[in-house]
């Protein structure tokens, strides 16, 4: 049996999140246990039939078993991993590796490579101070004034790095990680846009910043992303330098105004001094009672979505760089599916 074919065969499973067995039972059985092992070994190849019956179990298209690109995904950072157990970490791996493998693809065919460069260099972050200098700094470099950012994940495409939104399980938010040397943020696709936008830029901390040695840098990075998305300045213009209480009211409209959550906020404020750890401490506490924690009230009208695959694959497509099939095929749809969604038709299947 071809290697690579047995290769994709094992990355789409794991990408599925299932094991031999639970494989075979999602084919009724159709298909043995013993069997799938021995196609993974490429000890054995499965006949065409056996094949198209194991993609829609596991959900791929069959071109996917013949792809040749290789993915190689490194220096992985990730926020609060600790939830995810090992099949979940496994599939999110290879549902990115999938992703980027049409990614790549598509690139190389429009000559649409972008580079990521750090602006900040190689300073060394030492304490709370140096995150919000940072922060100060990269919003100067990008020429982002004191005003909300419209789009987090736009802005970080734009830059050169590639935004991969993806279906995962609650317990994942996201990671960063080089792809071949290229940089990728990863993120839920199921997190509100408030949460994609945090999570976006505590991954960006984790590219650009180098932590001195005992730094919390899970902490620090969360206090960038606070920092970039609420900067010092505008802070201080909203709530003051010195507040004995804070009204829910004035965190709903940061919240509307800055993409940021109300937690976060309260952080920030308790961060800059602004109340003290007591007040944080008792507004949480009544958060947690009215069951704010876990649904946060308020509603921030912005977009958050990853756009830079599905440009190019739609140019690509309209000036005929490549076919209307093979540009199916890179946005993993039907070609069916992928011409009404160039005609701007929805589809039932996203």
């Amino acid at each position: 049996m071809n290697s690579n074919l047995a290769e994709r065969l094992a990355a789409a499973r794991r990408m599925s999140g299932l094991s031999l067995q639970e494989l075979s039972d999602r084919m009724e059985n159709a298909v043995s246990r013993q069997a799938i092992h021995q196609f993974e070994q490429g000890k054995t190849k499965p006949e065409a039939d056996t094949l198209l019956t194991l993609a829609k179990a596991l959900g791929v298209r069959l071109d996917y078993f013949y792809r040749t690109t290789a993915i190689q995904l490194d220096k992985i950072e990730y926020r609060k991993k600790q939830k995810l157990t090992k099949a979940e970490e496994i599939a999110i791996h290879e549902k990115a590796k999938d992703v980027l493998e049409r990614y790549f693809e598509l690139e190389n065919l429009t000559d649409a490579h972008l580079d990521f460069e750090n602006p900040l260099g190689t300073s060394l972050i030492h304490n709370s101070e140096g995150i919000e200098k940072a922060a100060e700094r990269l919003r100067d470099i990008w020429q982002l004034g004191m005003k909300p950012i419209p789009s987090v994940i736009e802005m970080l495409e734009e830059k050169g790095i590639k935004v991969l939104e993806i279906n995962a399980s609650e317990s994942f938010q996201g990671l960063c990680a080089e792809a071949n040397g290229h940089l990728t943020v990863v993120i839920n696709q199921n997190d509100d846009d408030v949460r994609k936008r945090f999570t976006a830029i505590h991954e960006l901390a984790h590219i650009l910043l180098i932590f001195a040695e005992g730094i919390d840098n899970e902490r620090f990075c969360h206090r960038f992303a606070a920092a970039l998305l609420f900067p010092r300045q505008s802070v201080i213009e909203v709530f003051s330098s010195k507040r004995k209480k804070i009204a829910l009211a004035e965190l709903l409209q940061v919240k509307a105004y800055y993409g940021i959550s109300i937690q976060a906020t309260l952080m920030r404020l308790r961060d800059l001094d602004i109340i003290t750890d007591a007040t944080y401490k008792e507004f949480i506490i009544w958060m947690n009672k009215v069951g704010y924690r876990k649904n946060e009230p308020g509603v921030y009208k912005g977009v958050e979505k990853a756009l830079r695959f599905s440009q190019l694959l739609y140019r690509a497509a309209v000036e005929e760089i490549i076919s209307l099939s093979k540009a199916a095929s890179l946005g993993n749809q039907s070609l069916t599916e992928f011409r009404r969604t160039l005609a701007g038709i929805n589809n039932t299947k996203a």
